[in-house]
């Protein structure tokens, strides 16, 4: 599309507001008629200031190649809000971004119940526990999980939906050349990874707040895990409140600090809820046929920092073989069953030692997406461990 490089010099201006950037949007309907508006006019549109008005009249394109350049690499895909795929949800809000650079594939997020699940960076261990299970369980019923993907509640819901082999949306407070996380491109591979940035962009803490407004804006509802007085997920919480979204809170104890926020949300109007079922069950007239409770959907216990072989620590003077078998390993010979086939093929395909990525999907026939996303799976569950250099190998257990 050739007025695509307007449309990313529009989202390369970090200077001006996403609502300056919106109003400019509305008053000439595209990027390249705003681009090619008479000099000085900028001035005079409403929601514009002084200073964004400044910063658009430079109308410099210098830049756009190179970023255009960075998308390629990267495997990014500018989405402008007048193409087809880019989510009505994120179109209607106030100041929905010009662009979004998305990795992976977008669902079609206006036809799916996608419920964003955040938290506290410092969640306790009931908080990580809690929202990794409620995403698992959203995911199993039918909806798509919504994650900030930053430490805390928010990653452990995008790890809980991984499990579950559902879809999972990353919305980035930076730009995609920044974040070089696995748990980022294990979401890409399995959904989508998105932001409003064009690679190059310089991080600002504001860009976090403003991240808020694309993830409950692509979202139907948010579910708060935990969340202590004057939070983070507290402004996301508010955010979502003023799109109209439905906002469920996670109980927790009283007397717990990261509970005073998800309490003062229940007090006011928010929706208990324990389950990702008694989250989804408000939507089902909305998605029919799409949603329903899963039985015996509880997620599996899985050891969140599993030892490596060989360290097994004695206790209290026990003998090893009077120990129970840690659940961070597997016994193949017990636990191939719950495999699905192309996992056994993946697991099939990795040499006794370690395997390099590239091998095992060469073995097994299977796309490279497909493969990561169910690595990513299989090392969740515990079957495989990464190792470096982009090698693979099986956490077997020891006889």
């Amino acid at each position: 599309m050739a007025s695509i490089k307007y449309w990313v010099w529009l989202s390369a201006q970090t200077g001006v507001s996403s609502a300056a950037k919106a109003a400019l949007l509305r008053h000439y309907g595209d990027a390249e008629a705003a681009f090619f508006a008479p000099h000085g006019e900028f001035g005079r549109i409403k929601g514009l200031s002084a200073g964004d008005a400044a910063i658009l009249e430079s109308r410099d394109l210098s830049g756009v190649e190179e970023i255009l350049a960075d998308c390629r690499r990267l495997e990014l895909r500018p989405v402008t809000m007048q193409d087809a795929d880019y989510p009505r949800r994120l179109r209607n809000i106030f100041a929905p971004p010009a662009v979004i650079y998305v990795k992976g594939k977008l669902p079609e997020l206006d036809d799916e119940a996608a419920i964003a699940v955040i938290g506290t960076r410092k969640a306790s261990p009931y908080g990580l526990k809690t929202g990794s299970r409620l995403a698992y369980e959203i995911a199993k019923c039918g909806g798509i999980v919504v994650s900030g993907l930053t430490a805390g509640i928010d990653a452990a819901a995008a790890r809980g939906a991984l499990m579950a082999e559902g879809i999972c949306v990353g919305v980035l407070g930076t730009s995609h050349d920044l974040e070089k996380g696995s748990l980022a491109r294990d979401v890409a591979a399995r959904g989508a990874l998105i932001s409003e940035y064009p690679p190059g962009t310089q991080p600002l803490r504001s860009h976090f707040r403003e991240r808020n407004r694309i993830s409950a804006g692509i979202s139907v509802g948010v579910a708060v895990v935990e969340a202590p007085e004057k939070s983070g997920a507290l402004l996301f919480a508010a955010e979502a409140n003023e799109q109209g979204k439905e906002i469920f809170a996670v109980p927790g104890n009283v007397d717990a600090p990261n509970s005073a926020g998800t309490i003062s949300l229940m007090q006011e109007g928010a929706k208990p809820v324990r389950t990702g079922w008694d989250v989804l069950c408000e939507f089902e007239a909305l998605f029919p046929g799409k949603l329903r409770q899963a039985e015996a959907v509880g997620m599996p216990e899985i050891s969140e920092n599993p030892p490596e072989n060989g360290e097994r620590e004695a206790e209290s003077g026990k003998k090893g073989i009077d120990k129970e078998k840690s659940r961070g390993y597997i016994d193949l010979k017990e636990q191939l069953a719950q495999l699905s086939e192309e996992q056994l093929r993946i697991i099939s395909a990795i040499d006794r030692g370690a395997s390099h990525i590239d091998d095992v999907i060469e073995k097994t026939g299977l796309s490279t997406p497909k493969v990561l996303a169910q690595l990513t799976v299989l090392e969740i569950k515990g079957f495989i461990k990464r190792e470096p250099g982009k090698r693979i190998a099986l956490n077997t257990a020891k006889k």
